[in-house]
């Protein structure tokens, strides 16, 4: 057994008695206990951040690069560990999670220029012997309430570019898979970050409240399941925060008789079940054009599925690993009994294939649906699971239709030839992240991440130029000097 503590000015610190259960999801059993922070320790990582914003906010971008430069280059060294504590608590493929370090690891380069970013505007002569300029400064203390499926990469995404814009913050990871962030903080002290700029603070919705209406707290940035981005939004903005709150998702792929089929069908296995499907870049939902077009994709999706290996995500070649916690695999079963039971067929279903050496642990096999109608729930509802459904529609603009009108907007992919119909599609599709014949379209570190309708609450997306927006308050200046100094001329 091991136990996950909070990290709190530079110190590992514990506070209270309650604590949550830790599972190894490839046995089933529980591997640990992570310590919960109640208000009184929220509130000494909010003051200890406090405490520190006063420094760091003064101390140079020059500075807060050489640290970031150096946090980047023990991630580098120590990608391999980071990813080894992904899979053994979380559960995903090691190469999942090598990658899914690596995605973060770009966000920390990419805050190592802002300062280019930072430096603001200047204008002369506005006005007769009038001057005017912007400056962006820090907001103080930010927050960043993190998922379970990406307990590296989204952390990296916030509190780098935090930190590089002169705040301070305090992470609430998820209580299922903890001990990633601590490792995160850990590095970036021996970075040498000043004690307290970043805080860990660990617990359920007791903890979260605490963070998101505590009086010191100037910004919040979350990721999670749109009922939970939608509570912390309005919590968050109704007490006087800055807030941007990332929700779930349900992510169409529309395949075009043009198609390169063999491509498409690879694609969607790799979208659709990379991860066991908890990701929030998955695609969920195949809108085939035309019946031959969805014949044919469902027999080489079906082969495909057919080569995927189950297994601990330690071991060589497996290429799904198990879901996080056994709740959770009793939701995503639900999903498949519901989709038989609202008539949608089911050509493959994984939902009991577990490998024969670990009949306890959290495994579930691929699952494919065919004639999913858009009123099924499997169809509207984010399943985030390895579960596949696919949309029969007679031609493009039904398929841009029923993009349009479901109430997410997270990412999208179409697979096609022409040029015509992939433009069309992405002016006219309503969706945050588009993909052409790439099937999960997350953006890369310079530019932005965010989605569109329930998948955001907020208007400004996360990393590249967004977060300067999010993490810094425009300041414009007027200025003009008056005549009186002439006899020092």
């Amino acid at each position: 057994m091991y136990e996950v503590t909070n990290f709190i000015n530079g110190k590992k610190i514990t506070l209270t008695e309650r604590k949550l259960d830790l599972f190894n999801p490839v046995s089933g059993e529980i591997s640990g206990h992570v310590h919960v922070a109640n208000a009184k320790t929220v509130d000494l990582a909010v003051q200890a951040a406090k405490e520190a914003f006063s420094s760091w906010s003064q101390t140079t971008p020059a500075q807060r690069t050489k640290i970031l430069f150096q946090y980047k280059y023990l991630l580098d060294a120590q990608k391999e560990n980071i990813a080894k504590i992904i899979t053994q608590e979380h559960g995903k493929t090691l190469s999942e999670a090598m990658g899914s370090v690596q995605r973060g690891i770009d966000v920390v380069n990419f805050a190592c220029g802002l300062s280019n970013s930072l430096k603001g505007s200047y204008a002369s002569q506005v006005g007769t012997g009038v001057d005017s300029y912007s400056l962006h400064q820090p907001l103080g203390v930010c927050v960043g309430i993190t998922p379970f499926n990406f307990p590296a990469m989204i952390p990296l995404w916030m509190f780098p570019m935090a930190i590089a814009c002169g705040n301070t913050f305090v992470v609430k990871p998820s209580e299922k898979d903890p001990s990633c962030a601590m490792r995160l903080v850990e590095l970036i002290k021996e970075a040498g970050l000043p004690d307290g700029v970043v805080n860990v603070v660990h617990g359920d919705k007791e903890t979260v409240d605490a963070l998101i209406t505590h009086k010191d707290v100037k910004a919040v940035s979350f990721v999670g399941s749109s009922a939970v981005a939608e509570y912390v939004h309005h919590t968050a903005i109704s007490h006087g925060k800055r807030a941007q709150a990332f929700g779930g998702a349900k992510n169409h792929c529309v395949v075009m008789p043009d198609a390169d089929l063999d491509q498409a069908a690879d694609a969607l296995v790799t979208a659709g079940y990379d991860c066991a499907g908890e990701r929030c870049m998955a695609i969920s939902v195949v809108l085939a054009v035309g019946d031959e077009v969805a014949d044919q994709l469902i027999e080489k999706i079906k082969h495909k599925i057919s080569k995927i290996k189950i297994g601990p995500g330690m071991e060589t070649g497996v290429q799904m690993g198990p879901l996080i916690t056994k709740q959770h695999w009793e939701k995503v079963k639900s999903y498949i009994e519901l989709g038989k039971q609202e008539g949608a067929k089911l050509v493959v279903d994984g939902s009991n294939d577990k490998p024969k050496d670990y009949k306890e642990g959290f495994f579930m096999g691929a699952s494919l649906f065919d004639h999913v109608k858009p009123t099924m729930r499997i169809y509207r509802e984010e399943i985030f699971g390895p579960v596949l459904s696919v949309v029969r529609v007679p031609d493009f603009h039904t398929a841009l239709t029923l993009i349009n009108e479901h109430e997410y907007g997270n990412g999208t992919a179409i697979f096609t030839r022409d040029g015509y119909i992939a433009h069309t599609f992405m002016e006219k599709v309503q969706v945050g992240m588009v993909g052409i014949n790439v099937p999960v379209p997350v953006p890369v570190a310079y530019m932005s991440f965010g989605g569109w309708k329930r998948s955001i609450f907020a208007d400004i997306g996360m990393y590249g130029q967004e977060s300067i927006r999010f993490y810094t308050k425009l300041k414009t200046v007027t200025q003009r000097w008056m005549p009186g100094g002439e006899k020092w001329m």
